[in-house]
């Protein structure tokens, strides 16, 4: 079971309107950090998926 204030993956790549490899690309470039789960099935904070979410609208409208 997931913790609150928690993503799944497949929520977090929702989120930011891409897959499931782009969020895999974000955590391996640093952009995102998993804050829990396994290895398998990580999840992300909701905070740090807020924070991308509104950067990534920011860059855009700029």
């Amino acid at each position: 079971m997931i913790r609150p204030g928690h993503l799944t993956a497949h929520q977090t790549a929702r989120q930011l309107g891409i897959t499931l490899e782009g969020v895999r690309k974000l955590v391996q470039r640093g952009h995102l950090e998993r804050s829990g789960g396994t290895p398998r099935q990580p999840w992300y904070a909701v905070k740090d998926v807020t924070a991308l979410v509104v950067k990534r609208a920011t860059t855009k409208a700029a």
